[in-house]
């Protein structure tokens, strides 16, 4: 089994993309999912959680995510409030939305252990190509681009059978040009 933890603010979609990632394993790759939120203070800003778990077994555990393969950033700011690699399993991959380069968290104690730890400034692609701050889908083609939990085409499936119309193409354009630059070796 797969698991996935997802970081991120209250609004920025981490949630959304930990479904997505759900429904593409689920719906289009043959596999069984779940996703699921973890909520503390329910309001825009505050820290959340978001879980995914993929498996080609039908999975019986509905408890949180304790041991992790990928964790996702979705938000910086977030590792000087939050432990993001507990339970990262010790071949596990990290990806960090950030302008940084990776090697300036490998300074950061315990980052320098990560086996594969991505940064994307999905901030830029999401200002440039959305219009707005939301990087969830970039967050989550880079994660796939890096890890194959499933294929793009499975990705841009979930984002056609869940996003409104006027969403689907922009959407699955950053998910594919993130995707791509992890798959490509371009990313920091």
């Amino acid at each position: 089994m797969k698991e996935i933890r997802w970081h991120g603010r209250g609004g920025n979609g981490g949630f959304t993309s930990a479904r997505l990632l759900g429904y593409a394993a689920a719906l289009h790759c043959g596999k069984y999912a779940q996703a699921f939120p973890s909520f503390g203070p329910e309001r825009r800003g505050a820290p959340v959680l978001g879980f995914t778990r993929i498996d080609s077994t039908p999975i019986t555990d509905h408890s949180q995510v304790y041991a992790c393969d990928c964790v996702i950033v979705l938000d910086e700011t977030l590792l000087d409030v939050t432990d993001i690699l507990e339970g990262l399993k010790e071949d596990g991959a990290v990806f960090i939305n950030s302008a940084k380069p990776a090697a300036e968290f490998r300074k950061r104690p315990g980052v320098d252990k990560v086996r594969q730890l991505v940064t994307i400034d999905a901030t830029a692609i999401a200002l440039q190509e959305l219009g707005a701050n939301i990087v969830n889908t970039i967050m989550m083609g880079a994660a796939v681009g890096g890890t194959d939990l499933v294929t793009l085409e499975s990705l841009e499936a979930a984002i056609d059978g869940s996003m409104s119309k006027a969403l689907r193409e922009k959407n699955k354009k950053v998910t594919r040009m993130a995707y791509e630059m992890v798959k490509g070796g371009k990313t920091k």
